[in-house]
């Protein structure tokens, strides 16, 4: 189950990284989550290294960070996870 996955990842320390906007962060978000914007994670991706590192993508549906998976999987990344929407983040 994907979910059980995620709270793992989370559990051992992953870095969540929420890639909405700055005002959709401000509304709400993960808790300990940092917010780089998809269209500012090229410019970003380097805070999120060393490339191993675990990382649990978020946004509000899944799409966008389900974009910035493939993206920094293509970039070297190799343990990128896409939590889908704030909604889907375990508890």
């Amino acid at each position: 189950m994907p979910g059980n996955s995620i709270k793992e990842k989370i559990a051992a320390g992953a870095r969540i990284v929420d890639v909405r906007t700055p005002a959709e962060f401000k509304d709400g978000a993960y808790r300990g989550a940092i917010n780089i914007p998809l269209p500012l994670l090229p410019l970003r991706m380097k805070e999120l290294e060393p490339k191993s590192t675990p990382i649990v993508l978020y946004c509000a549906s899944g799409a966008r960070s389900g974009q910035g998976t493939r993206f920094l999987k293509n970039n070297g990344f190799t343990d990128v996870i896409n939590a889908g929407g704030l909604d889907d983040m375990p508890e």
